[in-house]
């Protein structure tokens, strides 16, 4: 990958573009998403940063690697401002990714709620990272919002499905000027190397590399997917033609005597 071909966020810059989901966390996830994938930004719930118990997720973050305390659980905007104030005073810094859900079935975003946390938030000096449903309106609304980069769900959370809303993704990136991140649903190496094929920016990833059975390897496995993407986006992807063939070869004398 070229050297100057960086992700930045926020005035911030990053030269990995796989961003690791904490959800399903646990001490060999961590390491294998900074070891073998190479990750500069781990999300972190804050009741994970803020345990009683034994383990405390920071513990395991090293130095150099970008906390992003996200607002699960929060149902609405005045519960995710709350828990983004939160994470910034017990020293999380200040990035926050934005997740209004109140649809415990299905675990869709609330995109009217995410857009007035993230004005508030902004306003406030957060680098604001809001999880959406992928809406052009809506991704306006953000980035007028003054919303960092946007995070549009590529298939409902944990289902490892893929790309269900790609044609609308590919819409956000068309049109708005930000990092355009896909978070939630990407299940396998090849559907991130697809979406990186597309031109997004980075790609977030949890269940998929927690639930494999070689998490190191698959965590490897996805950091070259993504760089390959990458890497197949600025050179130009071929053309592809709706009917017939092309010869990669030149015919013409090939049957002359």
């Amino acid at each position: 990958m070229l050297k100057e071909d960086v992700l930045v966020i926020g005035g911030h810059t990053f030269t990995s573009r796989f961003i690791l989901g904490s959800g399903k966390y646990n001490l060999q996830l961590i390491r294998a998403a900074i070891e073998h994938a190479g990750a500069q930004i781990i999300t972190l719930a804050l009741r994970r940063a803020n345990t009683a118990g034994e383990e405390n997720i920071m513990d395991y973050i090293t130095e150099g690697v970008t906390v992003l305390p996200n607002t699960s659980g929060a149902r609405n905007a005045r519960e995710a401002v709350r828990i983004a104030r939160l994470a910034r005073e017990i020293g999380c810094g200040d990035f926050v990714k934005i997740e209004v859900i109140r649809d415990s079935k299905y675990l869709l975003p609330d995109n009217a709620e995410t857009i007035k946390a993230t004005e508030q938030l902004a306003k406030e000096g957060f680098v604001v990272l809001p999880y959406m449903y992928p809406d052009l309106n809506v991704a306006r609304d953000l980035a007028n919002a003054g919303a960092s980069a946007i995070m549009p769900l590529g298939a409902p959370i944990g289902s490892n499905k893929g790309l269900c809303t790609k044609e609308f993704i590919q819409i956000l990136l068309d049109e708005i000027d930000l990092p355009i991140i896909v978070d939630a649903g990407i299940g396998r190496p090849s559907q991130a190397c697809e979406a990186m094929e597309m031109g997004v920016a980075a790609v977030m990833a949890n269940t998929a590399i927690a639930t494999a059975g070689d998490i190191p390897a698959m965590a490897a496995a996805f950091k070259n997917a993504i760089e390959a993407g990458r890497g197949a986006y600025l050179s130009g992807l071929g053309r592809v033609l709706d009917k017939g063939g092309a010869a990669s070869s030149p015919l013409t004398g090939f049957l002359a005597d």
